[in-house]
């Protein structure tokens, strides 16, 4: 995707303007017609998330700048997250009671390139592949149609 267009989608997530699908955590989100882009039912608005992300994203932007790299022509890669370590503190509660009050980080892993202006699809068209079974099913239908 567009380094740009991405920044566009999350700033636009930001004032609940485009939705981010839900399609496996589903459990007790909710459903909006804002979804329908994504072909799906389910889906919100992380603006904690999109902040974190779009953070990266300008600091991208800025390593791109630093390498005299086009920040038009940016394309991201590859992005990956990544559960990270818990970190404890504590709650708390009544009656003398203490609960764990635990954070979810996560690491974030980014690759931003800058795209090619040749990267066109050169791949050879698909051929379906036929098992061995199917192929002798055809050639003795093949046979009884000759005779």
């Amino acid at each position: 995707m567009n380094l740009k267009k991405a920044v566009a989608f999350l700033n636009d997530v930001k004032e609940h303007k485009r939705a981010v699908p839900f399609r496996r955590f589903n459990g007790g989100v909710g459903r909006t017609a804002q979804a329908n882009e994504w072909n799906t039912t389910q889906a919100r608005w992380p603006v904690k998330s999109a902040e974190f992300l779009l953070d990266l994203l300008k600091n991208a932007e800025a390593n791109a700048k630093a390498k005299e790299l086009d920040a038009d022509n940016l394309v991201i890669k590859h992005i990956q997250v990544q559960q990270a370590p818990k970190m404890r503190r504590r709650t708390y509660r009544a009656h003398g009671r203490i609960n764990p009050y635990q954070s979810h980080p996560c690491h974030i892993e980014l690759i931003v390139a800058e795209a090619d202006s040749q990267e066109v699809d050169t791949k050879a068209p698909k051929v379906k592949k036929i098992t061995k079974k199917t192929a002798i099913i055809k050639a003795k239908s093949a046979l009884r149609a000759q005779n």
